[in-house]
Parts: structure tokens; sequence; C-alpha cells
């Protein structure tokens, strides 16, 4: 099961009526994402496999999953900014029972992103899923 976050985003996107209206809707939530601070853009927090430039900062703290992210790329950034609503804040325990290709299917992403970007997409997740185990 999803985060209440993720809920919303799948509650909000049943109401728009296009694809573009949807793209938009990622692009905006990616940009209301906290910056990264440039601190944190290192080599061991790329994420490679991605076509643009991608940043995940992940700590787990007490237990509970939190992470940052960020990337040059204005669809990306929305990008983690879905991964963000999915993940953050689950218990570590919890993280492996995501099934995030099938939430993420669920805001029907699979027929509408680049063979990159779903690519970069399932780089970032593999990440997580590192980080869970």
């Amino acid at each position: 099961m999803a985060q209440a976050a993720f809920e919303e985003v799948v509650e909000d996107f049943e109401f728009l009526e296009d694809w573009e209206e949807r793209y938009r809707m990622v692009i905006e939530m990616g940009k209301d994402m906290p910056a990264m601070d440039d601190a944190l853009k290192v080599p061991a927090t790329k994420v490679e496999g991605c076509a643009s430039q991608v940043w995940l900062h992940m700590t787990p703290e007490g237990g509970v999953f939190h992470f940052q992210g960020d990337s040059d790329a204005l669809i990306v950034k929305g990008l983690i900014a879905l991964l963000h609503r999915l993940y953050d804040g689950l218990p570590m325990a919890e993280l492996s029972t995501v099934d995030a290709k099938h939430e993420l299917g669920r805001l029907g992403l699979n027929e509408h992103l680049s063979s990159q970007r779903s690519n970069g997409l399932k780089a970032m997740i593999q990440r997580i899923a590192e980080q869970a185990a």
C-alpha cells in the first residue's frame, strides 16, 4: 500500500483530463521539492543509468527512511518528487514491500515516459531498494 501523500497524487491524476496536464503536474511537484544542498551532490549520491544528472541522498533516521533528491532535468526532478511521496517516511522494514512499478503504473507513467526516462526511474528505484537491503 502506498503512503497517503502518494495516494493524493493518484487522486489528483484522476481529475486531470490528459497526460499533458499530468506531465505539468509532475514538473510542478519537482519545482516544489526543497533544494538539495550542493555538498550532497557527490559521486556517492549520483544515480548511474539516468540520462540526466540525478542525485539521491538517503538517510535512515530512527528506523525511518528519508531521502532528498535533485536533478538537472525538471521532469526527472518531478519523478524524484513522486518517489519521495512513495517512500519518504516509511519504516525501513517496509521499504522492500513497496511495489514501485505497480504504484507508479497507477499514474500511467509506463505509457508516457521515454525509454531513457523509464530506465532512469528504474535506476532510482533500484538505488532505494539497495538502501532497503
